[in-house]
């Protein structure tokens, strides 16, 4: 995600901006906004947190309390980012070119290296690769480049949020979409990216104003409360937003119903998110330009884990051991956003891949 004056890098941290390469990487400095990378960071944590709570949740009612509530507003989090850092997207060859090399190439590698990763943590050595079948975390990859390509449509529609709240709850009614590209998730999802290309710069400097941040408090508390009691009363599978009502044993109608539902809890609380994370550096902002190296490397530590059972170790079900447990997956994470762990994979994650594309000559003129 990005932040007000950075380079366009969507979450978790694909980019698109036109500048080359050499030339973003000098102003990285001073045109990152600390605020941005440092809720990108965050977000990023939250998501290999509740990976890592995933096998303690049948346990403990208090886990997945906690599993429901990060579910409500984490991935949200990053796609309204997504959305705000998506408006200059005007599918220029500069800016598809990007959408390629930083979306579409990182989506082809570890949608490939997912599935022989699995082949083996999930004893299935005949799974197939098939990259219309999203595997584990690459649905985001692939919702993104989805949702970047239809920008330039949400720009010049009179009335975007509610015709994207319309076909989000369509398609929680509509099982014969399938699976390929994850569209369910890709479509359920879309309010969120169309909110983030609604908003302005005065809209996040609301949300950080001091008395924005001392209600965010005790809203989080009280959804803290309200995910507590509702554990045994709700299927937190609609937090997932990747099947139909059908398919979670509902009626019809709660598909619509729940999409509206979902969609104002999760952007109140993605507001508190917002208005708690600090608008400073702090120790762990340059992290923030790594959240795609975290997100998608964390998946195979995350498997890798699973494999050997780690959950059934008797401690790790103890209340000290789901700490160890919540603070191991955000050390994790941490490391796999660090500049080392970057430099080792930029080439999958951010290749410049100038041999594939036919010079550009307005960009050229530019430069020049």
């Amino acid at each position: 995600m990005h932040t007000l004056g950075q380079p366009k890098v969507p979450p978790p941290g694909a980019h698109d901006g036109t500048a080359s390469a050499p030339a973003q990487t000098a102003r990285s400095v001073k045109e990152r906004d600390a605020f941005f990378d440092n809720a990108k960071y965050l977000a990023i944590v939250l998501v290999a947190i509740g990976h890592a709570w995933e096998p303690l949740r049948d346990e403990s009612r208090a886990v997945t309390a906690l599993y429901m509530l990060v579910y409500a507003f984490h991935m949200p989090a990053f796609i309204v980012i997504s959305g705000y850092f998506s408006r200059t997207f005007d599918a220029t060859p500069s800016r598809l070119k990007r959408l390629l090399t930083g979306v579409a190439v990182p989506y082809v590698v570890f949608e490939v290296a997912y599935t022989y990763f699995t082949r083996w943590t999930d004893n299935e050595p005949g799974r197939d690769i098939s990259l219309l079948d999203p595997l584990y975390l690459t649905w985001f990859l692939a919702a993104l480049f989805i949702w970047r390509l239809t920008t330039p449509v949400w720009r010049i529609v009179r009335w975007p949020l509610p015709l994207a709240l319309a076909i989000a709850m369509l398609a929680t009614l509509t099982p014969s979409i399938g699976k390929d590209l994850d569209l369910q998730r890709a479509l359920q999802f879309l309010p969120y990216f169309v909110l983030g290309l609604l908003l302005k710069p005065e809209h996040f400097a609301l949300v950080r104003r001091p008395a924005v941040r001392r209600a965010a408090v005790p809203a989080l508390l009280g959804a803290t409360v309200v995910a507590y009691w509702a554990v045994p009363r709700m299927n937190y599978a609609w937090f997932f937003h990747r099947t139909t009502a059908e398919d979670l044993a509902a009626p019809a109608w709660y598909g619509p119903l729940m999409t509206l539902v979902l969609f104002g809890c999760s952007t109140v609380l993605v507001a508190c998110f917002l208005a708690l994370v600090p608008g400073r550096r702090t120790w762990f902002t340059s992290l923030g330009a790594g959240t795609l190296y975290g997100y998608l490397l964390h998946g195979f530590v995350i498997q890798a884990a699973n494999k050997y059972h780690w959950s059934h170790l008797d401690w790790t079900h103890e209340p000290l051991g789901e700490i160890v447990v919540t603070l191991v997956a955000g050390v994790m994470v941490t490391v796999l956003c660090t500049a080392p762990v970057r430099r080792v994979f930029r080439g999958v994650m951010e290749p410049r891949m100038a041999w594939a594309f036919r010079p550009d000559p307005v960009a050229e003129a530019r430069a020049r």
